[in-house]
């Protein structure tokens, strides 16, 4: 009798044992996906850093402004303009509602990138760290 529970018991703890390895297995996969989603955003975001660096470069030789308006699509680097007017009206060229645009208060935090289908930012010129 002691030996049939004891044997029920074990089986028991076997089945809980493979259900946990199992969600376990599931949450590790889970994991190694997100994690890879991760890395390639962080290969594109130093793609479009090393970018917006070289069109700054070129931007602050050419202009006199003290900064310029980027224009981001799906948080990628799309274009540098001189005017938030400018960067809005390539948006629209290739494809952003007229209306809609919103200004993004300095130091509040920015929705993730991916979010925002198109996106505007003034960028300082001056001695600019990106």
């Amino acid at each position: 009798m002691a030996a049939t529970a004891a044997a029920v018991r074990a089986d028991l703890a076997l089945a809980e044992a493979r259900a946990a390895l199992e969600r376990a297995r599931a949450d590790t996969a889970r994991l190694e996906g997100e994690l890879a989603v991760l890395r390639a955003q962080s290969l594109l975001d130093t793609e479009d850093r090393q970018a917006l660096r070289t069109l700054l470069r070129i931007t602050r030789k050419q202009a006199g402004h003290d900064r310029v308006y980027a224009l981001f699509h799906h948080g990628r680097l799309h274009s540098i303009h001189a005017t938030s007017d400018a960067a809005e009206s390539a948006a629209e060229a290739e494809g952003a509602p007229s209306s809609g645009w919103t200004t993004h208060p300095p130091g509040a935090a920015m929705p993730p990138a991916a979010e925002v289908i198109w996106r505007v930012q003034p960028l300082p010129l001056g001695g600019a760290a990106v």
